[in-house]
């Protein structure tokens, strides 16, 4: 599976420790609470971005489908 790029930056500042570098417990509580939002913004922006890009916009159901299906494919993590 792809990656977005929310995932591969959580994946990067998990790697060289960026989030553990705070002395303070409730910065990185505060910093991961924020994540499920994070990548919640950016599957509706790439949503968006497909349905945009989708010639009939008369077939409203259907794009619905195609998107969730292509993002699922193509982002969602086993």
């Amino acid at each position: 599976m792809k990656q977005t790029a929310v995932e591969w930056l959580i994946d990067q500042l998990t790697e060289y420790n960026y989030l553990w570098l705070t002395d303070k417990p409730d910065d990185m509580v505060a910093f991961l609470s924020i994540i499920p939002q994070a990548k919640e913004m950016e599957k509706q922006q790439i949503m968006d971005a497909y349905d945009a890009g989708l010639f009939d916009g008369s077939m409203d159901d259907v794009n619905d489908r195609i998107y969730k299906q292509y993002y699922n494919e193509t982002y969602k993590s086993k």
